[in-house]
């Protein structure tokens, strides 16, 4: 076991270390090497000329963005915005609208815990109520999910926290059956499709969520940074960026003021946005057929690998194989290790990095009281890896 399994022929691509398993695309991606060019060619370019180009060409570029992710997850363009990362995206609505005491926000148990802090913060600021809903697990069929979300709605539940794909484990939820079930019954949702864009297909236009916000630089493979926030026509005029900028005192119409407020904030480094038809387009040619059929790859292989380890540890599914996409997670067997914060290394995940040079989230999940291991697949991901993954963990746990 001293030598590592090779990655597919995909890697080339990448800049990769070639001394590390990389399991952990689904953390925060991997940037191709093409695209980290092009955001290096945009950089100096930036620094020809700070002050035209984010006066001028910034904004022919900046646009063009919005309008390749917008057809890219089949979204209206005037209800697009970028943000830094989703969790940025959840945040910036939550802190828009006003809740009353005695409200409510429904969460799943399986939300990530950065975007339920969020809900918390907002609930204990307003006297309003965070209502967690169990989804009980081993999951038999995607409308148990369902189940479990609808039958903690109320009269008094204004907005539901929904994930396309949950981050810690790996579960694809029947989110087009959620959003329609809970909107139907008078509950705005806002997607957090973190793990969306280039994961699992999504068309905005037919799911029509209230709010939705997803990561450009996870599956997409843009740069660290790149991010969007959509609002449904109804919903823009109350929705404001984190960052109160020039903008605000602007006039405008309804869109137009989207604009105005959302997209200059200050001064930050936009570079990552700007790649975005870039990574987009580099990606998905990479693969015949582009991009539904790298969801289609990465979907049959992290589904491979989710029984390869499954056979080496023996533990329960947590799913069906129809709810796996790029992501899956396996329960580790039970141990005298403490549950503790997300926030604090598991000593298997140290282990695998430090002694057999895996990358790969390990953590206790403490709203479950369970030990997960999740792996990510991608292109550049082979079989060898996981295998050699199993063979560890059957050795050391």
């Amino acid at each position: 076991m001293s030598k590592l399994p090779q990655r597919t022929n995909y890697s080339k691509y990448w800049n990769l270390n070639s001394e590390i398993v990389f399991l952990n695309h689904g953390s925060y991606g991997a940037c191709p090497t093409e695209v980290l060019n092009y955001q290096s060619d945009l950089r100096i370019e930036i620094e020809k000329d700070p002050v035209h180009f984010f006066d001028i060409t910034s904004k022919e570029l900046w646009a063009k963005s919005i309008e390749v992710l917008a057809n890219f997850i089949n979204a209206d363009k005037e209800g697009m915005t970028f943000v830094s990362n989703a969790t940025s995206g959840v945040n910036t609505v939550l802190r828009s609208l006003s809740f009353n005491p005695g409200d409510e926000i429904l969460v799943p148990d399986h939300s990530y815990q950065a975007c339920w802090n969020s809900v918390d913060y907002v609930t204990k600021r307003s006297g309003a109520k965070t209502v967690v809903a169990p989804i009980p697990i081993p999951i038999e069929k995607p409308k148990d999910v369902v189940s479990a979300i609808l039958n903690h709605v109320t009269p008094k539940t204004k907005l539901a926290l929904i994930d396309t794909v949950t981050s810690p484990t790996g579960i694809r939820l029947p989110f087009e059956e959620i959003v329609s079930e809970l909107q139907s019954r008078n509950v705005d949702v806002l997607l957090d499709a973190a793990h969306g864009p280039g994961i699992v297909p999504l068309d905005f236009e037919t799911l029509k969520p209230a709010y939705a916000t997803g990561n450009a630089h996870k599956w997409l493979c843009t740069p660290k940074g790149a991010a969007f926030l959509y609002i449904r026509e109804d919903k823009r005029a109350q929705i404001k960026p984190l960052t109160i900028s020039h903008g605000y005192s602007v006039e405008g119409n309804r869109d137009e003021k989207v604009r105005l407020e959302f997209d200059w904030t200050g001064t930050q480094d936009i570079t990552p946005l700007l790649c975005i038809p870039k990574s987009i387009e580099y990606v998905g040619k990479l693969v015949h057929g582009s991009w539904s059929k790298i969801m289609e790859h990465n979907t049959k292989l992290s589904i491979e690998a989710r029984n390869i380890l499954l056979d080496a540890i023996q533990t329960p599914k947590l799913c069906p194989d129809s709810m796996i996409v790029g992501l899956s997670a396996v329960v580790l067997p039970e141990s005298d290790v403490k549950i503790e914060s997300v926030l604090k290394a598991d000593p298997l995940h140290t282990l695998l990095y430090e002694k057999y040079k895996i990358q790969v989230p390990v953590f206790g999940w403490p709203h479950h009281n369970i030990r997960y291991l999740r792996t990510a697949s991608f292109l550049y991901n082979s079989m060898e890896e996981y295998r050699y993954l199993a063979e560890v963990l059957k050795k050391e746990i």
